[in-house]
């Protein structure tokens, strides 16, 4: 799977998000209305990349420590927004880590308690007992 396809799976599978182009990139929104995660591919240099909403602190604290990696965006840095390099060695897992921050700083405070409930109390697995299945 591309990184497009990568990204688009984490962000939708957020609560009450819709993607469409802003910009000429993919762009996904709280409720069709506030942007959390944009694509950045060679829109502004050669680089495929995203940005995101970040936490403060979030975007001095890794680009500072891995700047081969993150980096501060043009028109939203300043806001403390985070760009997040594709074109490197990409560890999924932390990309769905900074989508989900990216999705909490932006989105209401009822969607997000809807996040928490469901990151708190994940679907029932079946269960398998000791004895194989009766």
């Amino acid at each position: 799977m591309d990184a497009l396809e990568n990204l688009r799976r984490l962000c939708l599978a957020l609560p009450e998000v819709t993607e469409r182009l802003s910009h000429g990139e993919p762009t996904w929104f709280v409720r069709g209305k506030k942007t959390f995660v944009t694509l950045a591919d060679h829109h502004h240099d050669d680089r495929s990349a995203f940005w995101c909403a970040a936490h403060p602190g979030v975007q001095e604290t890794l680009v500072a420590q891995a700047p081969a990696r993150y980096f501060r965006p043009p028109y939203v840095g300043h806001r403390g927004w985070l760009g997040v390099y594709l074109d490197v060695p990409t560890d999924w897992d932390v990309i769905a880590d900074l989508v989900e921050d990216a999705y909490r700083v932006i989105a209401p405070k009822t969607l997000v308690a809807r996040l928490d409930v469901r990151v708190a109390d994940p679907p029932d697995l079946p269960q398998s007992s000791a004895h194989g299945d009766l």
